[in-house]
Parts: structure tokens; sequence; C-alpha cells
């Protein structure tokens, strides 16, 4: 029917998931990945997929009307679904104006576009007012972050970016275009020579091992590690190309600079989720 709107919608990633239950149609989603854990009442909501496997004679049983995928890695994935006949549409945001535009993409998508536009200009008005606190900062640090700790990975576009945005100064600004992880690998002597300021390490949904970083061949004349400011930011809040990274994770990159500096944060801009250990009893002193 012409005009028609999908109502049975299935998204093989988290961040679809959060926005369309930001968006208040979270009724129409019909299946999720097992990995989503943002907002949690989504878990409430059949399991289908991993990231690069799915379950597909259940994803059929669903008839869903419209599949919500991401970035090459689930290619393989969309095409035996478009082969089973179901309408897939895939995302391949990198960049913090790629996630924003998925989300405008997803608000046309389900005839919720003014609803949209209200979200995004909402994160837009954080990012300033975030940009406008570490205009506060004594300096920019230098920061690597950690998306990966062997081989060593530097952040993707979208987690750069944020860096920026929270008042830091990324170590690997040549690679935050790289999509593939692969591309993005650097030396650890290449970080001795350029050395970081802080450390930020968020391993892809394993625990960030804080004396491995530190014992690093050499790293010991790193200032980060000197001074003992290395940090961790659960993946599920940064690296996923979503809502969480524009809300929670910026917060929380925020929080971490101004800490190392010394420096307090309004309460409306605190994190709102569990932090690093080493930061929690600073942040409740903060509230």
């Amino acid at each position: 029917m012409p005009g028609r709107f999908p109502e049975r919608i299935v998204c093989l990633t988290e961040e679809t998931t959060e926005v369309i239950y930001l968006l208040g149609e979270q009724d129409r989603i019909v299946g999720i990945s097992g990995y989503t854990v943002r907002p949690p009442q989504a878990r409430q909501k059949p399991k289908v997929s991993a990231f690069i496997n799915a379950k597909f004679d259940k994803i059929i049983e669903l008839s869903p009307d419209l599949v919500l995928a991401f970035s090459d890695l689930q290619a393989d994935i969309a095409a035996e679904l478009i082969r089973r006949g179901c309408y897939v549409f895939t995302f391949n945001q990198r960049t913090v104006e790629q996630i924003l535009d998925m989300i405008l993409t997803l608000g046309r998508l389900l005839d919720r576009k003014e609803k949209a536009e209200t979200l995004v200009a909402s994160y837009l008005k954080d990012f300033e007012l975030i940009r406008s606190s570490a205009e506060r900062f004594k300096f920019r640090p230098r920061v690597l972050f950690e998306e990966w700790d062997e081989p060593l990975i530097s952040g993707i576009a979208w987690v750069e970016e944020l860096l920026e945005i929270a008042g830091a100064q990324p170590i690997f600004p040549e690679l935050r275009s790289m999509k593939s992880a692969r591309d993005r690998i650097v030396d650890p002597a290449t970080v001795i020579e350029r050395d970081p300021q802080v450390i930020i390490a968020s391993w892809c949904g394993r625990p960030v091992k804080k004396p491995r970083i530190s014992a690093r061949k050499g790293w010991d004349q790193i200032t980060a590690v000197k001074n003992d400011d290395i940090y961790e930011i659960k993946s599920t809040y940064i690296l996923q190309p979503g809502p969480a990274a524009l809300t929670e994770g910026l917060r929380q990159l925020h929080f971490i600079l101004a800490h190392v500096q010394g420096l307090d944060v309004s309460p409306h801009l605190l994190p709102q989720e569990s932090i690093d250990k080493k930061l929690q009893v600073a942040k409740s002193t903060n509230q």
C-alpha cells in the first residue's frame, strides 16, 4: 500500500533499537540483537542475532517488514535475508555527523521526522554545552583512546570526534578516517613518542586490565602512566555508533578530562551511568 510505514522491525544492532525507543516507537520492534543492553527494557524482545551471524529462520517467523543492519560486517546477513525476501536497510555510520544522519533517516522511515529532528537538536545542544565547559580547561590533554589492546588499535572516527568535543587532543588524528580496525593498528613505540597525558581504554566487551597497559615495554616513560591517568569507559557507552556514544559516552569522556585537570563538571553534564571506579568518588562528591 503506498505510503505505508514499517510496523514489524528487526534490529540487528543496538543503536537502531535505542533510537526507535527514543522515538517512542518501540512497539514496532519484533526482534533485536542479543548484544542489546540499551535500553534495558528492550532485552524483553526476541533475540535473533549476534553481530556477524543471525537466526534466519527465527527472523522469517517474525514476518518483519523491515530489517535494520549495520556496516559491511553484516553484509552477508543482509544478503541472505534479501534472498529470503526481506526488506533490509543497512546503515554504515562512522562519524558523529553520520550518526545524526542515521537518526534522521530512521525518523523518516518510521514517519517520525519531527521527533527525530528534535532528538538530534538536543544532542547538538549538549555538544555545545560540553564544548563550552571544556573552554575552562588549562590545556587540551593529549589522549590515546584504545579500542583494543593486542594489537593496539586507536579510536574510530566518532570516538575521536567526541574526544575533541569533550576537550581532548587525540594523538592519532590521521587514523580516524580508517573504517577498518586493522587500518588503525598502532605501534606501541609510536605511542611513547607521542606521549599521551591521558589513556582511555574500551576493549569492545572485555574488561580493561590497567596493569597490562602500564606494564607495556617502555610505557613507564609515558606521562599518562607516570600520573596513573589510565581510565576505562565501557564499550556499550562509547563503541556503539548511536545515542549512547553521543550522550553517556561523551559525558564520561568530558568528566575524565576535567578530573585530570582537577576541575568539577556541572551537575547537568555529569555521567548518568556507572563509570570507572577510580572516578566514582569524584563523581559522587560533584553531585
